[in-house]
């Protein structure tokens, strides 16, 4: 059964809400407080979590006519499909199970006539097993020393994601330390690989096809370091692969035995919770990896079973779409007050971006409103002195969600009173701003001359009436931060339902693959062939620089 395909701006709720759009555009957010039911209205209350919605450009109206559209386009249904294992990923004709990863229940889902939930089990096995082995030292590499160093080898979805959650549990993390290589840049791997010891480093090799150009000339690099103090035989006991080509993991040199299963039902940015996630079991263990997987699949049930007015993911979504399509609004910023998610915006931005940055709807047609959201931010209070100048007095209106926690993993209160205090602190600051009459009273209290306070005064004022969402979660966990993600992973497939466009392919990943493959070959070849202007001379201007460099 496929998705619905329902072009939303043909839904009378759109209508509705581009009508409540012109008469609210100019309201105050501080105006909407006068409700005394606001905060009842506008916060969910789960488990950790406290979500506050109230600080945004919303009335109850506008919640009420954002249900309607969600009700209009079949969210419901929709939902229902993503969980039980329709192929919802049409163009690549596919289901869509990340969410069957962390599932405790088995809904006998079967696809290719194995049932999901018992092949995703098995490897769970498998991984709790290989991890014992390794974080213990019953595994050894070559020199029979226990390892010391794991090595994340992808790119995309078989890198952000572990990334992100190793460095976000560093906390909770063994003696191993895990590294990531993902970028082709040669300067990258090498200097990773001087801090490594081949006869203690465990490398993990990651494609789904075993064939992706980054992560297969990293690869090769790695082998011929490690070969230069190893036999040909010790790969095998130091490399390992998540992968479905079998057969190319093999003639790389990798035990058959050492090769884990990729699946068609999972995308790269959301295959974490999969084996591609072996690095975090190893980092963090693999009792911490499942608790990550039980915080996902505890937000999955919220998801599923929460009316939408309560549903986290559903009013994160739907308050995004009304500024994206409404208010024309193009970026968010995710700022988390903690130094810890110091990546959870890079991990967002493929996430989001790669998943409904697209042109095109489920009809095959154009789209002719917006699709997609820019994401971007980094921890507070470090952004507070880069960007956020722009945030409160900038032209533009950027959306913004906050998030934090109660309590300090090291216990220093000291510091975190301080942290939460601008955590709150830019919130209120963002809402309410600082109007012409505060600012002159401030100024004369200075004892300042009449004529520096008014040349002072718009300089000093700030409009306010900025939006922003506030999650405020009792600690950093594993299962805090496993619902968190989850909670980002389904907001994104509530958009991408609304918009009425594919949320799991990547087709625009693929051209400029293409054509750097086609580049590469020129270069080697030294035989640049018929491009642009502008791509012919900077080709030109490398080869030359090439051949010059080569022949010194």
């Amino acid at each position: 059964m496929a998705l619905k395909k329902i072009n939303p701006t043909h839904t009378k709720s759109w209508e509705d809400l581009l009508r409540h759009y012109k008469k609210i555009k100019n309201a105050r957010i501080q105006d909407f407080f006068q409700d005394p039911n606001r905060i009842e209205d506008f916060t969910i209350n789960w488990n950790d979590f406290y979500v506050d919605f109230s600080k945004n450009r919303i009335d109850t109206l506008t919640k009420k006519s954002l249900l309607a559209l969600a009700n209009e386009c079949d969210l419901q249904n929709a939902i229902e499909q993503y969980f039980n294992g329709s192929v919802i990923n049409e163009t690549e004709v596919r289901s869509v199970l990340h969410t069957a990863l962390r599932s405790s229940t088995d809904l006998g889902i079967r696809v290719d006539g194995e049932n999901v939930f018992s092949e995703v089990s098995r490897i769970k096995t498998k991984i709790k097993d290989f991890s014992f082995e390794i974080i213990s030292g019953a595994r050894r590499g070559f020199t029979n020393q226990k390892f010391t160093d794991i090595v994340n080898i992808g790119i995309g979805g078989s890198d952000l994601g572990p990334n992100m959650v190793i460095d976000a549990l560093q906390f909770y993390k063994n003696h191993l330390n895990v590294h990531f290589i993902s970028n082709v840049d040669g300067d990258h791997v090498t200097s990773i690989l001087q801090k490594l010891n081949p006869a203690t480093t465990l490398f993990i090799i990651v494609s789904k096809t075993f064939t992706t150009q980054e992560t297969l000339t990293n690869s090769e690099t790695i082998r011929l370091w490690f070969l230069k103090n190893a036999k040909t035989e010790d790969v095998a006991k130091h490399f390992i692969a998540v992968s479905m080509n079998v057969g190319k993991a093999v003639e790389f040199g990798i035990n058959k035995n050492n090769i884990f299963p990729m699946w068609d039902y999972i995308g790269g940015r959301f295959s974490l919770w999969s084996a591609v996630g072996l690095s975090i079991a190893l980092g963090i263990g693999y009792d911490n990896f499942e608790k990550l997987l039980l915080g996902a699949s505890r937000m999955d049930e919220h998801f599923k079973e929460t009316d939408f007015s309560k549903n986290i993911p559903v009013q994160l979504a739907l308050i995004s779409i009304w500024y994206s399509n409404f208010f024309n609004i193009e970026t968010e910023a995710i700022i988390p007050y903690t130094q810890y998610l110091q990546k959870l915006a890079p991990y967002l931005q493929q996430a989001s971006m790669e998943s409904n940055g697209k042109n095109v709807d489920r009809n095959g047609q154009p789209v002719d409103y917006n699709t997609g959201s820019i994401i971007w931010g980094q921890p507070g209070t470090n952004s507070q002195h880069a960007f956020f100048q722009l945030l409160h007095q900038g032209t533009k209106i950027i959306p913004t969600d906050f998030i934090g926690f109660k309590t300090p993993l090291h216990g220093d209160y000291n510091h975190h009173d301080k942290l939460v205090s601008n955590f709150f602190a830019q919130t209120e600051a963002l809402m309410n701003g600082k109007n012409a009459s505060e600012v002159r009273d401030e100024l004369e209290n200075l004892d300042l001359e009449k004529n520096v306070i008014e040349r002072l005064l718009p300089f000093k004022t700030f409009d306010g009436n900025k939006p922003s969402t506030t999650i405020l979660i009792d600690k950093l966990t594993p299962e805090s931060l496993g619902a968190l993600i989850a909670a980002y992973e389904h907001k994104i497939f509530v958009q991408g339902v609304i918009w009425n466009i594919y949320s799991f392919d990547q087709w625009g990943v693929e051209l400029g693959k293409q054509l750097a493959t086609t580049i590469l070959d020129e270069i080697i070849s030294d035989s640049p062939k018929l491009h642009d202007a502008s791509t012919a001379q900077l080709l030109k201007n490398y080869v030359e620089n090439r051949g010059n460099k080569k022949r010194s």
